[in-house]
């Protein structure tokens, strides 16, 4: 019997693989989107922008299609940047820079990584939004060099910044393997896997 195809929406490999890693307990093929698909995200909330990319991928394939959106959004700075975290700068290195000098020296510096999770079938149609968040705080520094938000967001529960949590930690404590633990049961089910 050939395995349910499930497109993961991202032209993001790590995330890719990510995903792909949190739903290795379904018996399930998953690929990731074709090449040439790129999907502008014009949408203003994470469920929007997911929805764009699973929608376009379903239909592109003709297949079941995941797609998640996810940004950083610190309380100091009112949920920036939110959405926009992908695009908050043009390299990582700015976006660090420009996010440490908004928080300053200010001692409040909760923050949470929000990933909503879109799953469509094969026609384009929502069949399942998810939403999972992992809370932490901004470090006034990077805790190692070249990373990007999660070299800076120390999640207290795992002792560590989000870039050193490994494959377990991320599956459960992770805001992308929140999302997914509780997308996994209705993707079993809607999909007949067994």
């Amino acid at each position: 019997m050939s395995k349910t195809k499930l497109i993961i929406a991202s032209g993001n490999p790590n995330k890719v693989s990510e995903i792909t890693e949190m739903l290795n307990v379904l018996n399930l093929e998953v690929k990731k989107q074709p090449e040439s698909l790129n999907v502008e995200e014009t949408g203003k909330t994470y469920q929007e922008n997911a929805l764009l990319k699973a929608r376009a991928a379903s239909i592109r394939t003709n297949s079941w299609s995941l797609a998640d959106d996810s940004g950083l959004e610190v309380d100091f700075l009112e949920g920036k940047p939110g959405i926009f975290s992908a695009r908050y700068a043009k390299s990582n290195s700015e976006k660090l820079t420009k996010l440490l000098n908004e928080l300053g020296d200010t001692p409040y510096r909760s923050a949470r990584l929000i990933s909503c999770m879109v799953l469509c079938n094969p026609n384009g149609e929502l069949v399942k939004e998810t939403t999972g968040i992992c809370w932490g705080e901004i470090l006034k520094k990077p805790k190692y060099p070249n990373g990007e938000f999660e070299s800076i967001f120390w999640v207290k529960e795992a002792n560590r910044v989000y870039g050193e949590l490994n494959d377990s930690q991320l599956s459960k404590l992770g805001s992308r393997g929140k999302a997914a633990r509780e997308l996994a049961p209705f993707l079993k089910k809607e999909l007949g896997l067994s």
